[in-house]
């Protein structure tokens, strides 16, 4: 069985996406969605795992990371279009419904495809991303989740967060990442590869579109926000940047949902518990 990844492009919603594949072609299929700073590689430890499993996985760098297109219009990274990538992706694959995984702003954005497209999805794997509702709701109520998310208005800013992220060669997000993950979680290799795919033109640009997007072009809210898909959420209660509470709020949200909280793990628990979170994907998807 294949496990070793190799990578593609395909033309999808107006766009290129590179994308990371492993497993058998005729696999249950799996989207691996990353989060805000990573790429594909944010999955490196799952990929394998699922693979071995017997899954068909695809891990895309989302619009405007590393290897991907990079639209220059705020307005392109709104969460509508990136929900349309993945329902893009899945066209792509020849499936008609698939397993979704996302981490960080990639939970949010399978938090809405299972909103705008449930029939879409067998089941859904939440990790450390909060339903957009909930975040939406706690932010409006919480001072202490609102200091928590500080830089999501920085990032408002034009040109000033690329330039600050920028500046020693990406030393204030490096130092993000230290201080908000245990020791040793992430190599100087691993740093090395983030640095590359930051660096590349425009790449951090469009990262920081994300953000402003969100607060610019929030979608229209459905007529109901709970979730009908079988949702997994598991959370890292060490998260410095999202309080647990919002683990619960989420769930709570679910018609059919499961909260499994690492009391040890970081806002990376991915990364910090890789063997743990690969057992749980696959418990869930079997």
């Amino acid at each position: 069985m294949n496990v070793t990844p190799k990578s593609r492009y395909v033309k999808i919603n107006g766009i290129k996406l590179h994308l990371v594949m492993a497993g058998p072609d005729d696999g249950r299929l799996v989207i691996l969605l990353h989060g805000f700073p990573e790429y594909w590689y944010g999955w490196r430890h799952q990929i394998p795992h699922l693979a071995a499993k017997g899954f068909r996985v695809w891990a895309p760098d989302q619009r405007g990371y590393n290897l991907s297109d990079k639209p220059k219009a705020v307005r392109d990274y709104a969460l509508d279009e990136l929900a349309e990538d993945v329902v893009g992706l899945i066209d792509e694959a020849g499936e008609k419904k698939i397993y979704l995984v996302g981490h960080d702003w990639g939970a949010a954005v399978a938090w809405w495809v299972a909103t705008r497209y449930p029939e879409r999805l067998h089941r859904l794997v939440t990790i450390n991303g909060p339903h957009p509702a909930a975040m939406r709701s706690h932010l409006y109520r919480s001072f202490r989740q609102l200091r928590k998310s500080w830089y999501i208005l920085f990032f408002q800013l034009p040109w000033l967060p690329e330039a600050f992220a920028r500046a020693g060669n990406w030393h204030q997000i490096l130092q993000a990442l230290k201080k908000s993950s245990h020791p040793g979680t992430f190599s100087d290799a691993d740093f090395k590869n983030y640095r590359e795919a930051w660096s590349r033109p425009a790449a951090f640009r469009s990262m920081v579109h994300w953000y402003r997007a969100a607060l610019r072009y929030p979608p229209a809210p459905p007529p109901d926000w709970r979730i009908t898909v079988p949702t997994l959420l598991i959370w890292g209660a060490q998260d410095k940047f999202l309080g647990r509470e919002l683990a619960r709020m989420s769930i709570g949200l679910c018609c059919n949902g499961k909260l499994r909280i690492l009391e040890e793990a970081t806002h990376w628990v991915q990364h910090e518990e890789p063997g743990e979170v690969s057992r749980l994907i696959t418990s869930f998807f079997a």
